[in-house]
């Protein structure tokens, strides 16, 4: 059987020390790198060949790594593992977890623990992408006027407009969707949003809520269908009918 080619990985980071010692050390791990220290080398580096996964520091000196980040899409073509400067920096993870970011590492960190980041995040890309496209159940779940298709996971508002979500977003919609009008705690929606093999791709539970209320809720700040139960957890208000 011929050996399969190595993932590319694209790290971007402006400290070249930092820089060459992940890149050194997943090349060691039998991954194809490409170390880049801006935006503009990212681009080119993206626009020129194909990419498995991105490695991008938040901060780097002269550009914003979350403008970097919405410059990939919402969500990414790749997958992204994003960096942080310091564990106080809780404002830019949660935002660069809102625009897509698969996961994240905090400085000082271990190359073992971003590497482990690396592999978890492939496997569960390329878990969905073996998933058959008509493998699912030709369920529709309807409610409030929405409606969810589960073979192709998309979603329909009522003004007929399509959405498509994540995979965080899918798995945990299909966890509410399943215990409609019932306080869901945190380790609940963790594991029941677990579907298909496939976990949750942030480990925020609370992000993936806030994403979801941005496209479920006419007022997000204020919700109807997906609502707080203070000390408890969340609960998803509308009444659920499967077909």
């Amino acid at each position: 059987m011929p050996e399969e080619p190595a993932r590319h990985i694209l790290v971007v980071d402006d400290d070249p020390t930092m820089r060459h010692m992940i890149a050194d050390y997943l090349t060691d791990q039998r991954f194809r790198v490409s170390a880049v220290g801006d935006g503009e080398a990212m681009a080119r580096i993206l626009r020129d060949r194909p990419v498995d996964l991105i490695v991008l520091d938040m901060k780097l000196a002269n550009e914003d790594g979350l403008d970097l980040l919405r410059r990939l899409g919402s969500p990414p073509e790749a997958p992204v593992i994003i960096i942080t400067g310091h564990r106080r920096d809780e404002a830019d993870r949660v935002v660069g977890l809102e625009l897509g970011a698969d996961d994240y590492v905090t400085k000082p960190f271990s190359l073992r623990e971003l590497l482990a980041r690396i592999r978890a995040v492939l496997r569960r890309r390329d878990a969905a992408a073996r998933r058959p496209a008509g493998g699912a159940r030709r369920v529709r779940y309807r409610f409030a006027g929405w409606e969810l298709d589960m073979r192709t996971r998309l979603l329909k508002s009522p003004a007929e407009e399509v959405l498509t979500l994540t995979a965080g977003e899918f798995n945990l919609l299909v966890a509410f969707l399943r215990s409609p009008q019932q306080v869901l705690s945190r380790e609940q929606l963790l594991a029941g949003s677990r579907v298909h093999g496939e976990e949750v791709f942030d480990r925020s539970i609370d992000v993936q809520i806030l994403r979801l209320r941005r496209k479920l809720e006419a007022n997000p700040s204020e919700p109807k269908l997906i609502v707080t139960e203070r000390g408890a957890g969340y609960m998803f208000s509308a009444a659920v009918e499967v077909g």
